[in-house]
């Protein structure tokens, strides 16, 4: 049965041309980010059990995390966290199986502490969070969806992606996790909780960051002054790898030293002190959250990893463009990509799937229409090879 794909060329300038251009990350440790970041482990261990029970990947959904601030008080030295942040579990799932009641709670919060205590190094999860799990059973209509031949399409819903990365999408993406790799290693005074915040004007390219600092490993003022000036110097020399055009970078610009103000945090967590988190409020499936380019506002991160098109489509929309600007060899500019479904109809078999493409000057976009098509369609046959990449770790979902 052929696939409704349709392949259009076009003539609006590419995002390089364009004068402004604003891109965002929230890093591992933003309270959205630690939401995601739940709900995915956890949706993880539960195909894991159930893969090791059944030998297949049963009904879930953990796609409703929500993180509640608590309260703290830092100081410089060492401080106290007051209130544990509050971390609700809801979804839902294949309970019970032939009558057998499944320990998919324990599986769930094992799965959730473990995510934390990998993730958040300074933040003493015993006693600083309260983890609620609330994961019920999941809806007869759409767990029927799972026992078919041809795995079917539990929401009707669609995938977006693009391709290539802006210079100043890859500078955002490659400094949010520089800064949460080697420099966090290099400099202890730094927590998890980044977010980098790019805007391009032209040749001009400014970096904005906000990196919660942790008060045990500032003693005084001097000392945050001095972490956030080294930080500063390394954060630009690093991005500044990335581009020819002029950089700038802005740490901590809410801080005022006059008046007293820090971001000092007891755990390097925003999330310790009143900040709140939710699955699906931050970063899209490819990592960023890119308001001049085609987004889905689907949260993919707990979705399950088999049926789910918010999940499924919006990762292969982007792998699809990727493939297909490689395809292009210099002649394929930029490509938005986006795949709808149809609820109860195979996944596969996609309502629609599009791709638009601007193509450099002087290209016949006939030359290049059959083969974006098998590529897509290719793509599309094979969708079912995620569920794996997904299960282990191999896809970022946030």
């Amino acid at each position: 049965m052929p696939r409704n794909i349709f392949i259009e060329e076009m003539t609006q300038a590419p995002i390089e041309e364009q004068g402004v251009e604003f891109v965002e990350r929230k890093g591992i440790g933003h309270p959205d980010s630690i939401a995601d970041g739940l709900a995915e482990s956890v949706s993880r261990a539960l195909c894991k059990m159930y893969k090791e029970r059944y030998g297949r990947i049963l009904h879930h959904n953990t796609d409703e995390v929500e993180v509640v601030g608590g309260q703290s008080a830092p100081k410089f030295g060492g401080g106290a966290i007051l209130e544990p942040v509050y971390i609700l579990l809801v979804g839902r799932a294949t309970t019970e199986v032939n009558g057998q009641r499944l320990p998919y709670r324990t599986c769930a919060l094992k799965a959730a502490y473990s995510y934390l205590e990998k993730n958040c190094k300074n933040l003493d999860v015993e006693w600083d969070v309260t983890l609620d799990c609330r994961i019920g059973q999941g809806s007869v209509d759409l767990r029927g969806l799972y026992e078919t031949k041809r795995l079917l399409a539990n929401d009707t819903s669609f995938g977006v992606g693009f391709a290539p990365l802006s210079e100043t999408e890859r500078i955002t993406l490659e400094t949010e996790k520089f800064i949460n790799g080697k420099l966090c290693r290099s400099l202890p005074e730094l927590g998890e909780d980044v977010k980098v915040m790019a805007c391009r004007m032209k040749d001009k390219i400014d970096l904005t960051i906000a990196v919660a600092l942790v008060d045990c490993h500032v003693p005084d003022k001097d000392h945050y002054e001095s972490a956030v000036a080294e930080a500063t110097e390394k954060i630009r020399d690093f991005a500044q790898k990335f581009t020819d055009r002029e950089l700038r970078v802005f740490v901590n610009t809410a801080d005022d030293y006059k008046s007293g103000i820090y971001y000092l945090t007891v755990s390097g967590l925003s999330m310790e002190n009143g900040d709140d988190g939710s699955v699906g409020r931050g970063n899209r499936a490819n990592g960023l959250i890119t308001p001049m380019r085609p987004m889905s506002m689907e949260a993919s991160a707990g979705k399950n990893p088999v049926t789910h098109v918010g999940k499924l489509y919006n990762i292969l929309a982007n792998q699809v463009a990727d493939e297909i600007v490689k395809t292009g060899k210099g002649d394929i500019v930029e490509v938005h990509t986006r795949i709808l479904s149809q609820i109860g109809h195979p996944i596969d078999a996609p309502q629609a799937a599009s791709a638009k493409v601007i193509y450099s000057r002087n290209t016949n976009p006939k030359r290049y229409e059959r083969e974006i098509r098998a590529l897509y369609d290719e793509k599309l046959a094979n969708i079912t090879d995620l569920t794996d990449k997904i299960v282990n770790g191999k896809v970022t979902v946030f």
